[in-house]
C-alpha cells in the first residue's frame, strides 16, 4: 500500500514540473486554394522560391504555388516564413520555464503529506496528522493559483530579439514637451499628466458623462516599457485578455487600451470614441482605444507612434504582410506592431512577455507595471442619446464641453486649481446652472 501511495504522489509531483504552456509542432490550419477551388486542412512546413509546402492529415507532403492561395493565406505564409527564418537565424528555438511560487507550494505540500503518511502509519503520532493537513493546505493553495488563475510567468522563447535603444526611445517620446522620460536597467519610464495637446471628446455619441482631467503619471506611477522584450511561446489574444488597464503607451504619454471595452464590445463601433480614437474612463482619465495614427506627423514618418507594454513598438499603417497579431519581424529579428483601419485595429495579440496583476483574471487581466488613475468625483452612468459636439480649451486647466440631447444643447465648464480643487459648472439649455467642487486628495 505504501508503494502505491508513493508512486501516486511522485506522479502528482512530476506534473507541474514537466508541464508547460502549449504543445509541440505547428497547429493544423484550413487553407483556401482559390484557383483550384479547394479547401484543405494541413500543417504549414515552409515556403521557398514561390512554392508552399504543407503536410496533410495523412502526413503526406503537398506542394502548391504561392499564387494559388487566398490573399489572407498568402499574408499568413509570408509572416510565418519570416518568423521561422528569424527563429532559425538567432538562438535555438526552445522553452524557458521554471516553477513559480504556486508550484513550489504544491511540491513542498506533497512532500509534507508524504512524510506525514509514512510517519503516521509507522508511529501513529497525531502531530504527523497535523503535518499532513498543513501539507494538504499548501497543495490546495498552490493548485488554485497554478490552474485556476492567470499565470504570472509565461513561457518565453529563447529566440533573442534586440533590446530597445534608450536613445531612440528618448527621441520618440521627447517630441512632446509635456512628456518626461528616464530609465533603469530593466524599464524605460514615461511620465505625463494624461492630457494630450490635441482636442478631445468631439464626436462621441455613446457617452458615460466623463470628461478629461489630469492624472499624475509620474515617479513610481509612471508608464514602463521593458528595455529587453521577450517573445512568448503562445501569444495572448486581445479578444480574451487585457480588458482592464492599458496595453500600450502613445508617444504623447497617453495610454492605449484594448479596442474592446471591459464588456467585450468594440468601443469604436458603438460610438464611444472621439475623432482621435479616445475617450475618458470612470476616473475621468483620457485614453485611446485605437492606434493614435494622428501622431505620425509629429514623431516623423516610419517612426513608432506608441510602444506596447511588452516592449515592442507600434507603427502606423503599412502595406507589408502582417501576422495574426498585427505585427511582423524585421531582418534584424526585431518585432513591431502596426495599425489597421478595421477591428482589431492594433495588437490583436500580445506577442511579448508581460506580467499580470495577480488580483485580476482574464478577460480583465491587467498588465503590470501599470500606472494608476485616481478620479476626483463619483463615476456617472451613460447618458443615452447624448452627442458631444465641441470641446474647447478656455485657458490652461480650464475647459468647456458642449453636448446635445433630444435636440437641446448643454455645456459643462470645468477646470482645476493648483491647490487640487476641481470645479464643475453644468449649464442647462434654459441658462440655469449647477456647480460642484471636489478636492483632489492626490494632487500634483
Amino acid at each position: 500500500m505504501k508503494q502505491l501511495i508513493l508512486i501516486f504522489l511522485i506522479q502528482i509531483i512530476s506534473f507541474p514540473l514537466l508541464a508547460h504552456a502549449g504543445g509541440h509542432g505547428t497547429p493544423s490550419k484550413t487553407w483556401e486554394l482559390e484557383k483550384e477551388g479547394v479547401v484543405l486542412q494541413a500543417n504549414f512546413i515552409q515556403a521557398k522560391d514561390g512554392v508552399v509546402y504543407l503536410r496533410d492529415e495523412n502526413h503526406a507532403i503537398l506542394e502548391f504555388s504561392m499564387e494559388n492561395f487566398s490573399k489572407k493565406d498568402q499574408q499568413y505564409i509570408s509572416a510565418k516564413s519570416n518568423w521561422i527564418q528569424t527563429a532559425n537565424t538567432t538562438n535555438e528555438f526552445s522553452y524557458a520555464y521554471s516553477p513559480n511560487f504556486a508550484q513550489w507550494f504544491i511540491i513542498v505540500g506533497i512532500f509534507m503529506v508524504l512524510f506525514s503518511i509514512f510517519r503516521f502509519v509507522s508511529q501513529g503520532h497525531s502531530v504527523q496528522f497535523v503535518y499532513g493537513l498543513l501539507g494538504f493546505a499548501l497543495v490546495m493553495v498552490g493548485c488554485e493559483n497554478t490552474f485556476f488563475s492567470e499565470p504570472e510567468d509565461l513561457a518565453v522563447l529563447s529566440t533573442k530579439v534586440p533590446a530597445n535603444k534608450v536613445d531612440f526611445l528618448t527621441s520618440i517620446f521627447g517630441v512632446f514637451e509635456d512628456v518626461k522620460t528616464r530609465h533603469d536597467d530593466q524599464y524605460f519610464y514615461i511620465e505625463s499628466d494624461g492630457i494630450p495637446e490635441h482636442e478631445m471628446m468631439t464626436g462621441i455619441t455613446n457617452w458615460q458623462q466623463q470628461v478629461p482631467i489630469r492624472h499624475d503619471y509620474t515617479g513610481e506611477n509612471s508608464w514602463a516599457i521593458p528595455i529587453q522584450p521577450q517573445l512568448l511561446v503562445e501569444p495572448l489574444s486581445a479578444k480574451t485578455n487585457f480588458m482592464k488597464g492599458a496595453i500600450a503607451i502613445a508617444a504623447n504619454g497617453i495610454p492605449i487600451f484594448n479596442p474592446l471595452n471591459n464588456r467585450g464590445e468594440d468601443a469604436n463601433a458603438i460610438g464611444e470614441l472621439d475623432r482621435w480614437g479616445g475617450h475618458c474612463g470612470r476616473a475621468d482619465d483620457y485614453h485611446y482605444h485605437l492606434a493614435p495614427t494622428h501622431l505620425q506627423a509629429q514623431v516623423g514618418a516610419d517612426k513608432p507612434i506608441a510602444y506596447a507594454l511588452d516592449g515592442f513598438p507600434v507603427y502606423g499603417e503599412t502595406t507589408a504582410p502582417l501576422d495574426e497579431y498585427l505585427g511582423r519581424f524585421n531582418p534584424d529579428s526585431s518585432y513591431q506592431y502596426h495599425a489597421v483601419k478595421e477591428y482589431p485595429y492594433l495588437i490583436a495579440g500580445m506577442r511579448g512577455k508581460v506580467t499580470f496583476n495577480p488580483r485580476t483574471k482574464a478577460p480583465e487581466n491587467e498588465i503590470m507595471p501599470q500606472a494608476k488613475t485616481k478620479g476626483v468625483r463619483p463615476a456617472l452612468r451613460p447618458l443615452r442619446g447624448a452627442a458631444i459636439t465641441s470641446f474647447k480649451t478656455i485657458q490652461p486647466n480650464q475647459y468647456a464641453l458642449t453636448y446635445t440631447l433630444d435636440g437641446k444643447t448643454f455645456v459643462i465648464n470645468y477646470g482645476w486649481e493648483e491647490s487640487g480643487m476641481y470645479n464643475f459648472e453644468f449649464v442647462n439649455p434654459d441658462g440655469t446652472k449647477k456647480q460642484s467642487s471636489y478636492q483632489h486628495t492626490n494632487r500634483h
